[in-house]
């Protein structure tokens, strides 16, 4: 047998797995091919979306001493390779995986890589048949996570069955798990919003649960809706040892796809009559308010001994429940002896350092960055619109507001919008900007919009509904105002999260849907509030990082008339922008720096139900307006000021440049001249292919042909775009092809296909006119069926050879 002709995948089916198995993998349990790692980094250009295939990263084999449980890497090359030549990647691989072995081979013998130095050597070459069985790289993982033997059963705990974790998530379960057993008390674990904080919480709990490292769990979080959706969807498999500790009974509504209503009950640890606690349950769900708020709710945790729970998990800790002043810190304190495991995606803020000091350093952290990069989270592009009163406004003398009030003499700002400050006008046209790019991107696109308080989203609410009078006379919860105070609208944000309802789609609010909203297809999410804190501004970027392909959400808008997004700017946000659009007015200047040292909300502030955290506001002078008097005023316009656009470049940093030029750039890299992109493309069997190619480095042609303005095909926006070539439109090329004498080559029905194909590629352009299913649409039906047509040329490579013919004729 001749190795040298053996693809990679014969290499691995003829040496490298049986090698594994006479080494004593078990084939079915411990041993896993192709397994994926990433799923591709998101693209966006304009208004579309495509991952880059080639950031999907695969490891040939990963090694498990049971699943979920990985050891090592095995990194696969043909026979071509030498046996080093995969040992590099397999270490990235097995740093991403957490594990300190990585293997190379070609199938002549292995390249073994090992960091544990358990025997004083970091790399070697190998046999096929010295390949290290699972224990003793067991042992060798043991020793090298400090793991004792005794600690080593409790560490190997398995999994709860089901849906297979995340490389990350697994990280995150394994090192808090190597943590607890090793008897660290104080523990942060750090993870983007929608990476899955709470279903790797859950595979903690169970594994410490059922190796019974952790006997009793309490696990807190400060909104009623993520208490309970965390009981009917991830924590499901604890029903029958799960409660809920409450003072009054509360059923979880849901709505199906089919549109009908059921309830499902969640068990409750308390007695409804009695108020006394049931303690035969072994996992409790709590809201903090449940054991900090009123005097019958705080009665609910002192039922428990101090050292009762031997796991208290905090959800959002960045919320202040470690903070020294905060009330949630009682019920810390007073469950000390317990380990406290702190989950957040936001650790790191100044105001929050006391979660820091407090938990220590995170065990494991998943940024949001990281998470873009590995096409788990879903990049987005900003558009900044500066409003001309945004910029500065000073009222006229003796100028009356709507209540008849003289309007206090002074120059208004952003900051004041909204707040000392109304102008509705301004609500209008921020309406306006908002309908106009869901024109543009889609009229059902669930949108979040941010508000200062409550009596802003009440306003905007009527705003956009005006503005989408069509849509919103059609269903009356096209839009609707989800804020603490109104009780239809909360009944609504279940009804909004969910990807199967269509309606609501536009949701105003001021901070109930800052944290905990499972939006997955929110694709718009408009800052109209200003934002002090870098906690607050990722959680609400948060809101719309969630990935759902079934509906067509990879990437996401971010409209802001608050400068808001400037925070991207910070190096406390990890997580770059793709695209950035901002105003270039002269008038574009950065308002004052607001002295408001946190909005309302921050440092933990509740409400008795704790559905509507810190979402305060009444209409004049109440909570999110800091007391100070609204001047309401009709009468004052309010303009948009024009913008420009950025571009995440491929190192990461924002780039300002336009679309054409970003692709100038792009194209640059992979044609040296116009003479090298003409012979490329007319050498390719396929001019499709080199599209295809160029969209996958995100060149997006319909986007471009957009910004030319020009209905052109891919070849002339090259050659305009880069080379500075007058461009022909696909009409004007097919028409010049018409003049010449191309046709007289063929006759009958062959001319008449031929024809017909230009009339296509004028039409709809190269793409469709090279596929042979071209032959079946009813364009052609009435000159014969597909195979009468192709013998019409003498045959298939006649009518290649035809086709060819025919596009060098248009991109002569």
């Amino acid at each position: 047998m001749d190795k040298k002709k053996l693809s990679e995948r014969d290499i691995c089916t003829k040496f490298i797995t049986p090698a594994l198995e006479k080494a004593g993998w078990d084939k079915q349990r411990q041993l896993r091919e192709e397994v994926g790692l990433t799923a591709g980094r998101v693209l966006v250009r304009g208004n579309k979306g495509v991952r880059d295939r080639k950031t999907v990263l695969r490891a040939d084999y990963v090694l498990y001493l049971k699943p979920d449980l990985p050891l090592a890497v095995v990194e696969a090359k043909d026979n071509n390779h030498s046996v080093r030549d995969g040992i590099q990647q397999a270490l990235k691989y097995a740093e991403m995986l957490d594990v300190p072995f990585a293997f190379s081979s070609n199938g002549d013998g292995f390249v073994f890589h090992d960091k544990t130095l358990a025997d004083g050597i970091l790399e070697r070459e190998i046999t096929l048949d010295e390949f290290p069985s699972p224990d003793m790289l067991w042992q060798r993982y043991l020793a090298w996570k400090g793991i004792s033997t005794e600690q080593a059963p409790l560490y190997a705990q398995d999994y709860h069955a089901g849906r297979t974790a995340r490389y990350y998530q697994v990280n995150a379960i394994n090192r808090t798990v190597e943590a607890v057993i090793k008897g660290q008390k104080r523990l942060l674990l750090v993870m983007a919003t929608g990476t899955g904080k709470t279903y790797t919480a859950f595979q903690i709990i169970w594994r410490l649960w059922k190796s019974g490292t952790a006997k009793r769990i309490l696990f807190l979080a400060d909104r009623n809706i993520l208490v309970d959706q965390t009981m009917v969807n991830d924590f499901k498999p604890f029903k029958g040892a799960m409660a809920k500790l409450s003072v009054n009974q509360k059923g979880v509504e849901k709505v199906d796809s089919a549109g009908q209503v059921s309830t499902e009950m969640v068990e409750l640890g308390v007695n409804a009559q009695t108020k006394k606690v049931d303690k035969s349950y072994e996992i409790y769900l709590s809201l903090y308010q449940a054991v900090t708020g009123t005097e019958e709710e705080r009665n609910i945790y002192k039922q428990f001994r101090p050292d009762f729970f031997d796991l208290v998990v905090i959800d959002e800790c960045h919320r202040g429940s470690a903070a020294e002043d905060s009330a949630w810190r009682n019920i810390l304190d007073y469950f000390g002896s317990a380990v406290h495991l702190g989950l957040t995606a936001t650790p790191k803020e100044t105001a929050e350092v006391s979660n820091i000091t407090y938990f220590g350093e995170p065990v494991y952290t998943y940024s949001l960055k990281q998470g873009i990069e590995d096409g788990f989270l879903a990049p987005y592009k900003v558009i900044r619109v500066d409003l001309d009163k945004d910029l500065g406004w000073r009222p006229t003398t003796g100028k009356v507001d709507a209540k008849g009030q003289i309007v206090e003499d002074r120059i208004y700002n952003q900051k004041d919008m909204n707040k000392a400050l109304v102008l509705t006008q301004r609500d209008e046209v921020v309406a306006k900007r908002i309908t106009e790019l869901l024109h543009a991107t889609g009229r059902m696109n669930k949108t979040i919009v941010f508000c200062e308080d409550i009596d802003h989203a009440s306003r905007m609410r009527q705003a956009l509904l005006n503005a989408n009078s069509d849509l919103a006379a059609a269903n009356s919860k096209y839009v609707v105002q989800i804020t603490g105070d109104n009780a239809e609208g909360k009944m609504e944000l279940d009804n909004f999260i969910d990807p199967k309802r269509p309606y609501p789609v536009i949701a105003t609010t001021s901070r109930l849907m800052t944290t905990g909203v499972d939006a997955q297809t929110c694709k718009l999410v408009v800052l109209d509030r200003t934002i002090n804190s870098m906690t607050e501004f990722k959680q609400i970027i948060g809101r719309g990082t969630r990935i759902n392909e079934d509906y067509d959400k990879l990437w996401f808008t971010i409209l802001d008339f608050k400068k808001a997004t400037e925070n991207f700017a910070d190096p406390a946000f990890d997580g770059e922008p793709t695209v950035i659009y901002e105003p270039t007015g002269e008038e574009s200047i950065t308002p004052a720096e607001d002295t408001d040292s946190q909005p309302d909300g921050e440092k933990g502030t509740t409400t008795d139900s704790g559905d509507d955290a810190g979402d305060g506001g009444e209409p004049n002078g109440g909570k999110g307006t800091g007391g100070r008097i609204k001047y309401v005023v009709n009468d004052v316009p309010v303009f948009v000021v024009n913008e420009r656009v950025q571009y995440m470049g491929a190192d990461g940093k924002l780039i300002t440049e336009s679309l054409k030029d970003y692709t100038r750039i792009q194209l640059n890299k992979r044609f040296a001249s116009l003479d090298d992109f003409l012979q490329s493309w007319s050498d390719a069997d396929k001019k499709q292919a080199i599209v295809d190619e160029l969209e996958a480095q995100g060149v997006f042609f319909d986007e471009l042909a957009k910004e030319v303005g020009k209905d052109l095909d891919p070849f002339d926006l090259i050659c305009h775009i880069v080379f500075g070539q007058k461009p022909l439109t696909r009409r004007e090329r097919a028409d010049n092809v018409k003049k010449k004498d191309y046709f007289t080559r063929h006759s009958g029905t062959a001319r008449k296909v031929l024809e017909k194909l230009l009339d296509k590629y004028a039409d709809e352009g190269i793409a469709n006119i090279e596929k042979v299913e071209v032959l079946r649409t009813p364009d052609f039906a009435l000159l014969g069926s597909p195979v009468e047509l192709i013998k019409s040329f003498g045959g298939k490579p006649q009518y290649q050879n035809a086709l060819r013919n025919l596009e060098q004729a248009l991109y002569q």
